[in-house]
């Protein structure tokens, strides 16, 4: 219950949605459970039909010994049939049953509007929570976790939970209440019959309880094999090229097909338990509705003279057949809220896990770049995994600074420290003197551009994606941008310019084109530090030298650090730092390393001989 109550938490302020949708429930249950009444007069009406209406007692004769509600029902019925004729009294009651009828299905139809409101307005604060809280993770966090996975949890878990609270909120007030009118009913007309009736409810809950006892764990199985699939799909259309490169199209086929069977036979397994529920509970009332038209009739045509009135005994029939109804609602509710649970607490897991990354309460905005970014004694580490050890070095403002060093070295490690998508382990990062966590992370990324191997385009306009870097970018700073990145004229050769659309990651452009985009949306934001990572790695000759003059006119009069397969292309940086093992083993210029006969020397060596 304490995952059930957490998860409707997220309905706040339900009372704007509550009070009225109460309101409007307890008008329904009492015109409706009303209208059941009237069949008792009804009945008696027509009974009363061949009847003398001075045979008929009066108002006040019968006032006097009778307090229930049929009771007063009848002695109308029996005053109105002498008063007027038996016509009258009919049409009387029947104006009465179609308005007691309508009144009950408008404020039915108020209370499912009222709740359906409240269903969107938890489905929204409960999925914009978890989105944001998404959002704010660790970079290191997706490395670890399934794409896929997370995907499920804010799409398909949340749509689950958001059913399975509102609809189990809606049955937890209406059906008790509604049930505890009809009994009320009940034990008006005939107590001893209520008593030995309702012996079906506590037998119906114990058959269901014990139906739908697997259920949770089996709805857990179900959600986390459904995040398989939404993760395999993902894999299968971001990979598509390798995958029928590889001739794999088969083997992927069957690996997503044999998780779909295994989702599927869950699925089963579940909803053959939900729905045995249903049928158990309504055979067990008809059931009892049998065993009392028995009893009550076998009375009734004795002449029982305990027995109720012919009338009163149908209208108890009536009314007995609805009580199922509840009580059917609420064990179909006990056995589906599982499958809720289940899904809630793994997206619970999502929104309780916190980013390592966080500004403390009385963080500074960092306003400028002004002098220095210095690395002091950083060591960084993944698990026990030692990626960095002791890496100090200055960068001042306006030099280009390189990163280089073998594959896995911890290059890329290190520049992610930059912009703090990670903190190291040890050591200090200090911009113009400020440590890194006394400053907003908002603040220092404000600071960085960033160009990376891959570049990624989000599925919009060229334009869009070159002023995502700046949302109120005009045209004309949008082209300028591209024309220092080199990609205006391959823009404007496109079918519609500027606002032609890239596809799913860019994949309607090249790779180069792709990079040039990236450079245009780095040069728009225009920021004092340029962080680029292998920008041209993955590029033919002739895009590498494009996007290298775009590089090149991104780095002017401004602080770069430059990660570079091609060590070629870092000659003219002002500082050379040389990374091996996680450690820092040489620093200096291109000259100064080259005479030092060290581990630069043997990669330019190595690269010059390959070339």
């Amino acid at each position: 219950m304490k995952t059930y109550f957490r998860l409707l938490s997220f309905a706040k302020p339900i009372e704007k949605f509550a009070i009225p949708y109460v309101i409007a429930t307890l008008l329904s249950i009492l015109f409706g459970t009303f209208n059941l009444a009237l069949l008792s007069p009804l009945f008696e009406t027509l009974l009363n039909a061949n009847k003398q209406a001075c045979q008929t007692p009066s108002l006040t004769d019968k006032a006097a010994s009778s307090f229930s509600l049929l009771g007063k029902l009848r002695d109308f019925v029996n005053y109105s049939i002498k008063v007027n004729t038996i016509e009258s009294t009919l049409m009387y009651i029947c104006i009465i049953i179609v308005i007691s009828v309508l009144l009950s299905n408008l404020f039915r139809y108020f209370s499912q509007r009222y709740m359906e409101d409240l269903r969107v307005h938890t489905l929204l604060n409960f999925r914009k929570r978890v989105f944001n809280n998404v959002m704010n993770l660790h970079v290191g966090y997706f490395n670890n976790e399934r794409k896929g996975d997370i995907i499920s949890k804010v799409a398909s878990d949340v749509q689950v939970v958001q059913f399975t609270v509102t609809n189990t909120l809606q049955v937890v007030f209406k059906e008790p209440v509604t049930l505890i009118v009809y009994v009320i009913l009940l034990f008006n007309i005939s107590a001893k019959l209520t008593l030995f009736s309702l012996l079906v409810i506590p037998i119906s809950a114990f058959i269901i309880s014990k139906i739908v006892k697997r259920l949770k764990q089996q709805a857990k199985e179900s959600h986390e094999s459904f995040a398989k699939m939404i993760g395999f799909l993902d894999e299968a259309l971001s990979g598509i090229k390798i995958i029928k490169a590889f001739n794999a199209t088969e083997r992927i086929k069957n690996k997503f097909n044999q998780e779909n069977i295994y989702y599927s036979n869950l699925t089963r397994k579940m909803v053959r338990r939900q729905q045995l529920g249903s049928p158990v509970s309504e055979f067990l009332g008809v059931l009892m509705i049998s065993i009392i038209v028995w009893y009550g009739g076998s009375l009734i045509l004795h002449n029982d003279k305990n027995a109720l009135t012919a009338s009163d005994f149908i209208a108890y029939i009536a009314i007995f057949s609805q009580v199922m109804r509840p009580a059917k609602a609420l064990t179909d509710s006990f056995s589906g809220i599982h499958s809720g649970i289940a899904a809630g607490e793994r997206v619970l897991d999502l929104i309780d896990t916190k980013p390592l990354l966080v500004n403390e309460p009385d963080s500074k905005v960092l306003d400028d770049f002004n002098s220095t970014i210095s690395l002091q004694n950083i060591s960084f580490s993944y698990g026990e995994k030692q990626i960095l050890n002791s890496i100090t070095f200055d960068i001042e403002k306006g030099q280009t600074v390189a990163l280089v060093g073998p594959s896995g070295g911890g290059k890329s490690t290190l520049m992610d420290l930059f912009p703090r998508f990670h903190d190291p382990k040890s050591g200090t990062i200090k911009i113009d003197g400020h440590d890194y966590r006394e400053l907003t992370v908002e603040s220092i990324r404000a600071q960085m551009g960033t160009v990376n191997q891959e570049s990624f385009l989000f599925n919009d306009t060229i334009f869009n994606n070159i002023a995502f870097a700046k949302p109120d970018a005009t045209m004309e700073e949008v082209v300028a941008a591209a024309k220092i990145a080199n990609a205006h004229d391959f823009i404007e050769n496109t079918e519609d310019g500027y606002q032609s659309f890239v596809g799913d990651r860019g994949n309607k452009l090249s790779g180069g084109q792709k990079q040039r985009v990236c450079i245009a949306r780095a040069v728009l934001a225009n920021p004092p530090i340029m962080l680029l990572d292998e920008a041209t790695s993955a590029l033919d000759t002739e895009s590498e030298k494009l996007v290298q003059d775009a590089l090149n006119n991104l780095m002017k009069n401004r602080t770069s650090i430059v990660i570079a397969h091609r060590l070629s292309t870092i000659q003219h940086a002002n500082k050379i730092v040389v990374i091996d093992k996680g450690s820092l083993v040489e620093t200096g210029s291109h000259n100064e390393l080259m005479n030092k006969n060290g581990l630069y020397r043997r990669l330019i060596d190595m690269q010059a001989f390959n070339d």
